[in-house]
């Protein structure tokens, strides 16, 4: 790394892989390579030049035409390169480096252009826009800092898209074997624009994530939820540094990426990395080749510093964008294979279980004995989810008066009205037809007692864990209960009920929307409406038709509450 930019640059050190395993191959793809890393040196010398002169609070219109000239140069420039390189044909053999076809070229650039006329037309932009504009304004011919709070930035934003979607009618030309040369930008000097120094106020990004942390942990987060917030956008500024809220692009977004695929989990308590700051672990972790963090535990984090993001651009007049949109990693394992439903002979076994056959004691509810605790959160919970779909915490957490009825239907009410209740999405508020079976276990008993004795939740022994969540207790519990009666595998966990429930409501024939309705999945249009009062009944009648063929539970019918 050269000495100069060595503290600015987002990166130790830059790699790459020759992909090959010819020498004079791999002799013209290193001269290759160090070519472009030479720009890359120069590209971000350009940037840091340019971020230390005075800012201008207006870009000329000539210097607008510039951008967009300039933008569409070298689009077709970068369009000519890969043609020059060549394309992968299917009758070819497999080279042993990746070559694009033609066919994905055309969809790739198509697809890149079509999303820039979208935001054209519709006056939009986002962080991949801010990060180009960024650049682009450090070019030869412009080499201009733009104030924060320029409304400069969205003419700079429609010029390269409309380069964008310029480009591709002279690549569509290509593409039919027409010749359309690459301009060639003549750069005269630009007209002197409006300068204006930066306002001595400008809020840094640390002032506004401390605003943020205090108007969130008012009443949206719980002590854990604000702490993993806190630190790990603490990391992210600490790594970038602390500068004004609106300087912040998708390089910085990356640079923060780049450090976590280096990290293991858990890696302030890793014994070679304890007492190290964030950039230093991330260092040395990729010298000693940790094993690194999850893509879904790295996604995590992600999404963590992206909502500061998500609020400064909600709150702040020069914040255009995320700069995380579109960086968390490409998981191919869908949701919906991370656990299994539980198959009939598991649901048999845990619900035949001490804890509903009879047991010793609330202590020793493994062991068979005598008494059922009909009236534990521990006893309903599991039944409640296999024939709602819910949550654990969203049962765990329901009130006497959240099981109400309404257009003559039961029903439970999800809802996150009090402090002490939290849904996990906007979705997941929703009312839930009480499924036939519940009412012969004797559920309108136990209300009905909860109710007699003063109780306001429905479940008042299953306490709140001390990250303020009720389902963080109750998680542990059932780990061992699924281990005690013999159904614990990696693909097996409390929210295999929400499984089965959805694959007994496929069994149903029942409409998706009505479905996801019932599950808190979101929706658009008009399936956006089901939930509310005046359908209850139609989501009841669906309920009803949710059954599970062989799963014998009829000795649990109405026993003595």
């Amino acid at each position: 790394m050269p000495s100069d930019i060595k503290e600015t640059y987002p990166k130790a050190e830059e790699t790459f892989s020759l992909r090959t395993k010819n020498a004079y191959e791999a002799l013209i793809a290193v001269r290759k390579a160090a070519a472009e890393v030479d720009e890359k040196f120069a590209a971000h010398r350009r940037r840091m030049a340019v971020l230390s002169t005075p800012p201008v609070s207006e870009l000329s219109k000539a210097q607008l035409d510039l951008v967009e000239d300039l933008y569409y140069a070298h689009l077709l420039d970068e369009d000519e390169g890969v043609r020059m390189d060549g394309f992968y044909e299917s009758d070819e053999p497999q080279p042993e480096a990746p070559v694009q076809s033609f066919e994905d070229r055309v969809a790739s650039s198509e697809e890149f252009a079509g999303g820039a006329g979208f935001m054209l037309a519709r006056g939009k932009s986002d962080a991949f826009y801010r990060g180009e504009a960024e650049e682009v304004l450090t070019w030869d011919g412009l080499e201009v800092s733009l104030d924060e709070a320029s409304p400069s930035w969205k003419a700079v934003y429609r010029s390269i898209q409309s380069a964008i979607v310029r480009a591709q009618s002279a690549i569509d030309a290509r593409n039919k074997g027409q010749v359309i040369k690459t301009p060639e930008i003549a750069v005269a000097a630009m007209p002197t624009a409006i300068s204006k120094p930066l306002e001595a106020g400008a809020v840094t990004a640390g002032e506004a994530r401390a605003e943020w942390i205090s108007e969130k942990s008012r009443s949206a987060w719980v002590e854990k939820t604000r702490r993993e917030h806190e630190v790990w956008s603490q990391h992210f500024l600490t790594l970038v540094g602390d500068r004004p809220i609106g300087s912040y692009a998708k390089a910085d977004g990356r640079a923060f990426k780049q450090a976590l695929q280096k990290l293991p989990a858990n890696w302030n308590k890793h014994k070679g990395l304890i007492g190290l700051s964030f950039a230093e672990a991330a260092k040395k972790s990729g010298e000693l080749a940790l094993p690194p963090m999850s893509d879904r535990n790295l996604n995590k984090i992600i999404g963590f510093v992206g909502a500061f993001w998500n609020w400064a651009a909600e709150n702040y007049d020069e914040v255009s964008g995320n700069p995380f949109d579109s960086l968390k990693l490409k998981i191919k394992k869908s949701v919906r294979d991370e656990r299994d439903p539980f198959s009939l002979d598991q649901l048999q076994a845990i619900f035949k279980a001490p804890i509903y056959t009879g047991c010793q004691s609330a202590h020793y509810w493994a062991r068979p004995g005598t008494q059922i605790f009909s009236l534990s959160g521990k006893y309903w919970v599991p039944l409640i989810s296999l024939f709602s779909g819910a949550r654990m915490g969203e049962i765990i957490q329901l009130r006497t008066d959240d099981v109400r009825e309404d257009s003559g239907v039961l029903h439970f009410r999800l809802v996150d009205e009090y402090e002490d209740q939290r849904l996990k999405t906007a979705n997941a508020y929703r009312r839930i037809p009480v499924h036939p079976d519940l009412i012969r276990f004797g559920l309108l008993d136990l209300i009905q007692l909860r109710r007699d004795n003063g109780e306001i939740r429905l479940f008042p022994d299953l306490a709140m864990g001390k990250d303020g969540y009720y389902s963080s207790s109750f998680s542990k519990f059932y780990g061992r209960f699924l281990v005690a009666v013999g159904v614990k595998d990696p693909k097996t966990s409390f929210h295999s009920f929400r499984h089965n429930f959805e694959d007994a409501c496929r069994d149903a024939e029942m409409p998706a929307e009505i479905m996801n309705t019932l599950q808190g999945h979101s929706e658009k249009g008009m399936a956006a409406r089901y939930g509310k009062g005046y359908v209850l009944p139609k989501l009841d009648e669906w309920v009803r038709r949710v059954k599970y063929d062989g799963l014998d539970l009829e000795y649990l019918y109405k026993r003595s509450i």
